[in-house]
């Protein structure tokens, strides 16, 4: 990694101690440095009344703008990924997980604080864009296509991705609109890990997925792992955190509350929720 991604390391920690220091390990290569990070919602007009018509209204009436509500969804977050990390993110709905993700991704800019990483996150999300009009077959190419493959590549590939998504025969020339979420998110994740990520960003893109095709999905990782990228994943079924990571961070109301290994991190959540 860069030096200059390094030293992000040796400064993070607020002088008032809002956040605690990252404390880098010497022995491993960082690939994503998250410091003090703080990322703030701003809602117009959450709380009031009305509709379309009378917001329109308003505007024609030049009356002041609706009330803006702030939402802190991530408060002073500070880790570091390291090549080769399988890194689950627990906690509640609504505690930031989603948020946290999307800040890696480089989708929503930092309130204060920062997110630096080495090489390129890729996000896959339950809303992955596939294109719902389309067929699975094109939806694997154009997918494939927007990850930077060449289109020799994608025909390479193109029956491995079949093969692990496990699509009944037939439905891969059947649009997108015709699948279950089970078979749409079983294609999503499948042209995703087609190819090598630095670091791969899967929100609840599994939760769908029955238990043979998690099995799959936790080897995939591992080789994903093996490949020296890092794998961020959020899900709500413990079991798959415990078996597909090495490493989980357990969020709650955008703070970072534990940052351990699988078993102890899930049972103290566990405990804690009383699952």
């Amino acid at each position: 990694m860069a030096d200059a991604v390094k030293d992000k390391v040796k400064v993070s920690g607020a002088p008032d101690g809002s956040a605690p220091p990252v404390v880098l390990d010497p022995n491993r290569e960082p690939i994503v440095v998250v410091d003090d990070l703080h990322i703030i919602y701003r809602v117009f007009g959450a709380g009031g009344k009305g509709n379309a018509a009378s917001a329109f209204m308003r505007v024609l009436r030049r009356e002041n703008r609706p009330t803006m509500k702030e939402v802190h969804a991530i408060r002073g977050m500070s880790f570091v990924a390291y090549k080769g990390d399988a890194i689950g993110v627990i906690g509640t709905n609504g505690s930031g997980k989603s948020t946290l993700l999307k800040a890696i991704a480089g989708l929503l800019p930092p309130q204060s604080g920062g997110v630096y990483t080495e090489g390129q996150p890729s996000l896959l999300g339950v809303n992955a864009a596939l294109m719902n009009d389309l067929t699975g077959e094109r939806n694997i190419v154009l997918g494939c296509l927007a990850m930077g493959m060449a289109p020799d590549e994608v025909k390479t590939k193109y029956d491995e991705i079949v093969k692990f998504a496990g699509l009944r025969e037939g439905f891969i020339q059947l649009p997108m609109r015709a699948y279950s979420s089970g078979m749409g998110s079983r294609l999503r994740f499948a042209i995703a890990a087609s190819k090598s990520h630095d670091v791969l960003l899967i929100d609840e893109a599994l939760a769908t997925g029955d238990a043979k095709f998690r099995r799959k999905s936790a080897a995939k990782i591992n080789e994903l792992r093996d490949e020296a990228g890092a794998v961020f994943l959020v899900a709500h079924q413990l079991d798959s955190i415990r078996e597909m990571c090495n490493r989980v961070l357990w969020v709650d109301e955008g703070r970072l509350i534990m940052d351990d290994d699988p078993d102890t991190v899930v049972d103290a959540y566990t405990e804690a929720n009383g699952k």
